[in-house]
C-alpha cells in the first residue's frame, strides 16, 4: 500500500466530510418515511380489489401468459405433477325416468381419490356435451339438504319454484342439465361428502408447507383437471363441447380450472367473480395467487370463449359495474364482447338458486348447441337421498391406499425433490432446461426485474476532504409505492466501476462510522476511483430504526396464503429494491464494471437479485455474505426472510444457481446445509463458471480487497 495513502487512512483525512449533510442519513428532520409499503397491505376481505386490463390484444396475450404462470406456481403445479393413468370405478346405477345417476371414484394422485356422481341423460345417441360441476362450500357439499323449512322459504321468496329444488339445489342443477342432454360429473371438494381422507380447512398452514408451496387450492385445482380428464374419457361425451359451472367456492374452482385448461368451451362461475372479497377459504387462497391481480383478471383468461356470471346480495353485488366492464374490454380485444355476460340478482342472498340456474341453462343451451327452445325452465324432480348418493359402501370401500394428510404431504415433498433433481443439469446444454422451469418460478416469487426509479430525489449533498463527495436522497417508484433511501459516494477521480453495496444489519449506515465518515475499506475503494452506492431496502436502515433490523413481520394468524397471496414477502421487496438501486444508478453512472455486494446477511438479497438478472455474464463480481442463512432453517411464520416456495425450488442454492454465468463469491456458509448448496455447486460446475464458497463471514476490509484484486 502507498505509504502516504496509509498515513491518510490512519488520520481519517480522506474520509472526513467537510461540507454538506451526513452521507449516512436521509431523514434528518424526523419527517415520516414516504415508502407506502410500510403502511399499506392488501387484505382478504378488502371491499375493492382493483385491476386494470392491458390496452391491446398483444399486451393481453403477454399478460395472460404471465398470469397463468403465476397461478401454476402459486398452486404448486409448476412443474406440473405427473398425470397417472385414470382407473375409474363407476358403479351403483340409479334409474330415473329420463336420466341415470352413478357413483364414481378415481385416483388423481397415487393414493388420493376424487369422488362424485355421474348424471347421464337417457335416450340420446352419439357423444353429448359434458358438464363439470364443482359444488362449493354448502354444508356437506354434494350431499347438501337445505331442509323442508328453508325450501319452503325459498319458494315463497321466488328463489325456487319447487320444493325439491329448494331443498336439494345442487341436485336440481345436475338433474336438469342431464335432462337437457348433457353428461354431468358432480365431484367433491377435498374434505366434503366422500372425499374425507384429507381435511378441508386445515393441514397446510405451517411454515414447511408454505416453503414448499403445498396448499389445498393446488390439490383441488389438480383434482378439477383430472375430473375433466375423466369426463373427457367417457365415450358418450363430446370433448369439443365441455362446460364448467359452480357457485361460491365452486365458482372459484370453475374460473381457476378454466383459466388454466384450454379444453372447456363454456363457463358459468356463479356468485364468486368480483372486485370484492376474493374467496374466504384456504382452498381459494395460496401464496402469490393474487399479487397484482384479482379474480376478474383470472376469469379474463377464459377470453374469448363464452362465459357468464351471476351475482347476488353479497360481494358480487356490483359485478355489472365493477368487473364486467374490465371483462368486456378484454373480450372486446378479440371482437367478442358479446361472449361475456354478468347479471346480479340483488333480491337474493348468496346462492345458486333456480333463477340463477335458469340463466346458466340459457347460456349453455345457446353456446353448447343443445337445441332447446327458449326460455329453458326447470321441472320438478324426485331427489335422491344423500345415503343413496354415497360412493363408498361395503361392496366398494374407500381404497386401502388412501393417503392420510401426513402421507400426502410426504408424497408431495418426494415428488418435488424428484422433479427438481431431474432438472439439475449434467452438462452445459441442460442448463437451459433448468432455467426454463426455475427461472419463471423465481420471477413469480421475487417479482421479476423492476423498472428504473421514476425519480431520484436528492435531499443532501456534501464533499470530502481530498476530493469527491456524496449525494443522498430517495429513489421513488410511484407505481410500486416505494421510496428507497440511498447514498452515492463519488471519488475525486472516478473510474468506470460502480459498487452497489448492501448491508444486512445497518443498511447504508453500515458503510460509515459513527461520525458519518466512510469506513477505511470504503474510503480505499473511493481512492481507487470506485463509485459506491448504498441503500436501505425494505424494512431496513432508515425505513425502520438504524441498527435494529426487523426480525418479525405481521402475517395472518392462521394461514400465510391470506397474507402472501395478496402481498409480496419482505424478502421479495428487498430483492426488488436491490435491483431498482442497481439499475437506476447503473443507468446514471454508466460504468464498465458493476460489483454487487451484500454483507452481514444481505448476501441472500444480492444473490437472489443476481439470479433474477441471470442468462448474461455480468462484468463484475457478486460478493454475497449470507451469514449462515438457510431457507430450511426458517421456523417462524413472522420471519421476514420467509419466501414461500423456496424449498420447492432447491432453497438458496437452487434459486441462486440462476446467476450463472456471472462469477460469484458466496461467504458466511458455516451452518448452511449441504443440500441447499448442492444445486449451486452443480450448476456452476457443469457450466465451468467461477464460484467461490467460503465458510466464514467477510469483513469490510476483505470485501474491498476482493474488489480491488478483481
Amino acid at each position: 500500500m502507498n505509504r502516504v495513502w496509509k498515513l491518510l487512512l490512519i488520520c481519517g483525512v480522506l474520509g472526513s466530510v467537510v461540507s454538506g449533510e451526513r452521507p449516512d442519513r436521509v431523514f434528518l428532520d424526523g419527517t415520516a418515511r414516504p415508502d407506502r409499503r410500510l403502511s399499506t397491505t392488501r387484505q382478504l376481505g378488502d371491499a375493492y380489489h382493483s385491476w386494470i386490463p392491458p390496452k391491446t390484444r398483444k399486451e393481453w396475450r403477454l399478460t395472460a401468459q404471465s398470469i397463468r404462470r403465476q397461478l401454476l406456481v402459486s398452486n404448486g403445479l409448476w412443474p406440473f405433477p405427473p398425470r397417472i393413468a385414470l382407473t375409474s370405478v363407476v358403479h351403483g346405477r340409479i334409474e330415473r325416468e329420463d336420466y341415470t345417476i352413478e357413483k364414481v371414484y378415481f385416483a388423481s394422485h397415487p393414493g388420493h381419490y376424487v369422488t362424485g356422481n355421474l348424471y347421464r341423460p337417457k335416450g340420446l345417441k352419439g357423444p353429448v356435451p359434458g358438464i363439470l360441476c364443482p359444488h362449493g362450500h354448502w354444508p356437506r357439499g354434494r350431499f347438501y339438504d337445505a331442509g323442508e323449512k328453508k325450501a319452503a322459504e325459498q319458494v315463497k321468496k321466488g328463489a325456487e319454484k319447487f320444493l325439491s329444488g329448494g331443498r336439494f339445489p345442487l341436485q336440481a342443477r345436475m338433474v336438469h342439465l342431464a335432462r337437457m342432454g348433457c353428461v354431468v360429473f358432480h365431484y367433491d371438494m377435498v374434505g366434503y361428502a366422500d372425499s374425507r381422507a384429507l381435511p378441508h380447512r386445515s393441514g397446510f398452514g405451517d411454515v414447511q408447507a408454505t416453503l414448499k408451496l403445498q396448499n389445498l387450492m393446488g390439490l383441488q385445482t389438480f383434482n378439477s383437471i383430472r375430473a375433466l380428464d375423466f369426463l373427457e374419457s367417457l365415450p358418450d361425451v363430446d370433448p369439443d363441447r365441455i362446460a364448467v359451472t359452480g357457485a361460491s367456492g365452486g365458482g372459484t374452482q370453475t374460473f381457476m380450472l378454466c383459466g388454466l385448461d384450454p379444453r372447456p368451451r363454456v363457463a358459468f362461475p356463479a356468485v364468486m367473480v368480483s372486485t370484492g372479497m376474493q374467496g374466504g377459504c384456504v382452498c381459494e387462497n395460496c401464496s402469490y395467487l393474487r399479487q397484482g391481480i384479482n379474480n376478474i383478471a383470472i376469469a379474463a383468461l377464459f377470453a374469448p370463449r363464452p362465459m357468464a356470471l351471476s351475482g347476488a346480495n353479497d360481494w358480487t353485488i356490483d359485478i355489472e359495474t365493477k368487473g364486467l366492464p374490465e371483462l368486456k374490454h378484454v373480450y372486446g380485444l378479440f371482437g367478442k364482447a358479446d361472449q361475456i355476460r354478468a347479471k346480479c340478482y340483488p333480491q337474493f342472498q348468496h346462492n345458486y338458486n333456480q333463477v340463477a340456474r335458469e340463466m346458466m341453462y340459457e347460456w349453455f343451451n345457446h353456446h353448447l348447441d343443445l337445441g332447446h327452445s327458449s326460455p329453458v325452465r326447470e321441472r320438478d324432480f324426485r331427489p335422491v337421498s344423500p345415503p343413496e348418493l354415497t360412493v363408498f359402501d361395503k361392496q366398494h370401500p374407500q381404497p386401502a391406499d388412501a393417503l392420510t394428510l401426513k402421507e400426502y404431504r410426504e408424497y408431495l415433498s418426494n415428488l418435488s425433490t424428484t422433479q427438481f433433481s431431474q432438472l439439475l443439469p449434467d452438462d452445459d446444454d441442460n442448463i437451459k432446461d433448468y432455467r426454463r422451469v426455475i427461472g419463471p418460478a423465481a420471477e413469480v416469487m421475487l417479482g421479476g426485474i423492476p423498472s428504473l426509479a421514476d425519480e431520484v430525489k436528492v435531499t443532501g449533498r456534501g464533499t470530502f476532504e481530498g476530493g469527491g463527495g456524496f449525494e443522498s436522497g430517495t429513489l421513488n417508484c410511484r407505481a410500486a409505492g416505494k421510496s428507497i433511501p440511498f447514498t452515492i459516494l463519488r471519488p475525486a477521480n472516478p473510474g468506470r466501476t460502480l459498487v452497489a453495496w448492501f448491508d444486512g444489519v445497518e443498511g447504508k449506515a453500515g458503510l460509515f462510522n459513527k461520525q458519518g465518515e466512510p469506513r477505511p475499506a470504503v474510503a480505499r475503494l473511493l481512492q481507487k476511483g470506485h463509485t459506491i452506492v448504498a441503500a436501505d431496502v425494505f424494512l431496513t436502515g432508515e425505513l425502520v430504526s438504524v441498527g435494529q433490523p426487523v426480525t418479525r413481520v405481521s402475517v395472518h394468524n392462521s394461514f400465510l396464503g391470506y397474507t402472501y397471496g395478496y402481498n409480496r414477502p419482505p424478502l421479495a421487496h428487498r430483492v426488488q429494491d436491490v435491483l431498482t438501486t442497481l439499475k437506476t444508478f447503473s443507468s446514471r453512472v454508466r460504468p464498465r464494471r458493476i460489483h454487487l455486494v451484500g454483507t452481514r446477511g444481505a448476501g441472500t438479497w444480492v444473490l437472489l437479485a443476481r439470479a433474477l438478472q441471470g442468462r448474461r455474464r455480468v462484468k463484475g463480481l457478486t460478493i454475497a455474505d449470507v451469514d449462515g442463512f438457510s431457507f430450511g432453517g426458517i421456523t417462524r411464520r413472522e420471519d421476514p426472510m420467509l419466501l414461500p416456495g423456496a424449498l420447492k425450488y432447491g432453497g438458496l442454492g437452487g434459486l441462486s444457481a440462476l446467476a450463472v454465468p456471472s462469477p460469484l463469491i458466496v461467504a458466511g456458509l458455516k451452518g448452511v446445509p449441504e443440500e441447499e448448496l448442492a444445486p449451486l455447486k452443480t450448476v456452476y460446475r457443469v457450466s465451468d463458471e467461477d464460484l467461490t464458497l467460503l465458510a466464514e463471514t467477510l469483513s469490510h476490509h476483505q470485501v474491498s480487497e476482493l474488489l480491488l484484486d478483481d
